[in-house]
């Protein structure tokens, strides 16, 4: 494989290779940019939302607003990340068709993954965290001009019941250990 598309160090996909993320339950991580401390801080084992973090929150919740098939589970807002489990289910959605129909096969759609880019496919995990990146940083920016996300997300295909609980209790635990949370600048800044 090259690894150089015009002269570019090309980063190698963490998704699922022919894995079309329309249905199926994912934990989901995105970053401030630079795990910037900007969403609040957590007193007490509690977050105390900032204006941007409750910005990012309230964008979080209306995610199913816009996306009718998807249910949010337990989620948190942290100072510098979001945390949450979002269940996708398009099996109700009778205008469903296969992966290869769901996208315009027009020339140059989709870019270098063709008709196969998850991020024109209205239903899919990366469609809907672009659409909460992109609505909340629009917000966020009319109030602090030089807030980013992180480029990407982490996601995780949730495969089992037990996987399920298991970061259910993560997420809700996760400002009661934020103190040892590899996302806290404090534990970044000592590991260099």
């Amino acid at each position: 494989m090259n690894d150089y598309y015009k002269d570019k160090y090309l980063i190698p996909s963490i998704r699922i290779k022919d894995f079309d993320y329309a249905d199926g339950e994912y934990f989901v991580t995105i970053c401030t940019k630079d795990r910037e401390v900007l969403f609040g801080e957590v007193q007490g084992g509690d977050i105390q939302l900032s204006e941007e973090g409750k910005i990012a929150e309230k964008f979080w919740k209306e995610i199913p607003l816009h996306f009718p098939n998807l249910i949010l589970d337990e989620f948190v807002i942290m100072p510098n990340h979001v945390h949450g489990i979002v269940i996708i289910d398009n099996h109700c959605d009778s205008e469903r068709r296969d992966a290869i129909n769901r996208v315009s096969t027009s020339q140059g759609a989709g870019g270098i993954t063709g008709v196969k880019n998850p991020m024109l496919n209205k239903g899919t995990l990366p469609f809907i965290i672009r659409w909460f990146k992109g609505r909340s940083a629009f917000e966020i920016r009319k109030i602090n001009s030089s807030f980013n996300w992180q480029p990407r997300y982490y996601e995780h295909v949730i495969r089992d019941q037990k996987s399920f609980l298991n970061i259910q209790d993560y997420i809700a635990e996760n400002p009661l250990k934020w103190a040892k949370d590899e996302n806290n600048p404090v534990n970044i800044n000592n590991k260099k």
